[in-house]
C-alpha cells in the first residue's frame, strides 16, 4: 500500500462518530496529508452542505462527493451533477405517502425540500440537509436540478422502505439502502463508485493510489473500485464481504487509525 494520493471516506457511521463528531486528531492528520500530496474526500449521501459545514477552513481546498455520487466539487469547481426526472418525482413521493412512517426529502442542487409537518423528523434531518425548505406538494416540478430523493423510516429502511421502493429500480432509477434508517432513489448508475471515477479520471489518479473507507450499502460500489478498500467494524455484513480490510468502529475513529497506521508504516 504505497504511493496512495487519494483517501476518500463516507462519513455517517465511518468517519463521523455517533454523535456526529470528528475525530479531534484530524486537524493534524490532515495537515500531514496535504505535505505528502494526498488529497482528502468526504463522500456522503448528505446534501454538499451537510458535509462541508464539518470542515470549515479547508472546504476550498478538498474535494467532495455529495448526494450518494449525484454532486461532485473539487476545490470549488464542479466535477459532476447529475438531474433527476420530474415524471419520476410525483409517483416516489404518492407511494412514500402511503408508507406508515416514511418521511421524504427531495434533495436538489439548490436546497432540500419536505412537505412533512412533523418537526421531530426535520430536527433530524437538516443536520443532514442544512439548507432546506418546506413546500406543500412535493409531487408538484420545483425550480431546481434535483440530485435524489432520500426517504427516513424510524424503524428501519431496509425492512420497511426497500420492499415498497424497490419497484422504481424497473425505470432508470437505482433504490439503495444508504443508512440504517434511510433510503436512497436516484438515476441509474449513479454512486459514489462513479463519482469517484469521475474524481480521479479529473485528478489522473488511479484505483491503485486511491484508499476507501465504508459501513454501508451505498459504499459498496466505491469499495469495489479500489484494492485498499476498508469496511469499518460497525459495517453492514454485505459491506465487511467486498472490503479489502477492516479498521475499528466509526465511534473508535477507525478512519484515522488506518490513515495514522498507513502515515507512520506504508508510506
Amino acid at each position: 500500500m504505497k504511493d496512495i494520493k487519494l483517501i476518500v471516506t463516507d462519513m455517517d457511521g465511518t468517519f463521523l462518530n455517533s454523535n456526529y463528531e470528528l475525530s479531534p486528531e484530524f486537524p493534524e492528520i490532515y495537515e500531514e496529508l496535504k505535505k505528502r500530496n494526498i488529497l482528502f474526500v468526504p463522500a456522503s449521501g448528505r446534501q454538499m452542505s451537510g458535509i462541508t459545514k464539518y470542515f470549515t477552513g479547508f472546504e476550498n481546498e478538498m474535494c467532495f462527493i455529495a448526494e450518494n455520487g449525484g454532486y461532485v466539487l473539487c476545490k470549488n469547481k464542479e466535477i459532476f451533477a447529475d438531474q433527476m426526472e420530474n415524471q419520476y418525482i410525483k409517483e416516489i413521493i404518492e407511494t412514500i405517502r402511503e408508507i406508515p412512517g416514511a418521511r421524504a426529502v427531495v434533495s436538489g442542487k439548490k436546497q432540500a425540500y419536505y412537505e412533512t409537518n412533523d418537526e421531530e423528523f426535520v430536527e433530524f434531518f437538516t443536520q443532514y440537509y442544512t439548507n432546506n425548505k418546506k413546500e406543500k406538494d412535493l409531487t408538484k416540478p420545483l425550480n431546481d436540478s434535483i440530485f435524489k430523493i432520500a426517504v427516513y423510516h424510524p424503524e428501519g429502511s431496509e425492512k420497511n422502505l426497500y420492499p415498497y421502493l424497490k419497484k422504481f429500480q424497473k425505470y432508470e432509477l437505482e433504490t439503495v439502502v444508504s443508512g440504517q434508517y434511510w433510503l436512497d432513489i436516484m438515476n441509474k448508475n449513479i454512486n459514489k463508485g462513479k463519482a469517484l471515477s469521475e474524481l480521479q479520471m479529473s485528478l489522473n489518479i488511479t484505483p491503485d493510489q486511491t484508499m476507501v473507507f465504508g459501513d454501508y450499502m451505498n459504499d459498496i460500489e466505491m469499495l469495489k473500485s479500489t484494492p485498499y478498500s476498508f469496511a469499518m467494524e460497525n459495517a453492514h455484513p454485505s459491506v465487511k464481504e467486498i472490503a479489502k480490510f477492516q479498521t475499528s468502529s466509526n465511534d473508535s475513529f477507525g478512519v484515522m487509525e488506518a490513515i495514522r497506521g498507513y502515515l507512520e508504516n506504508g508510506n
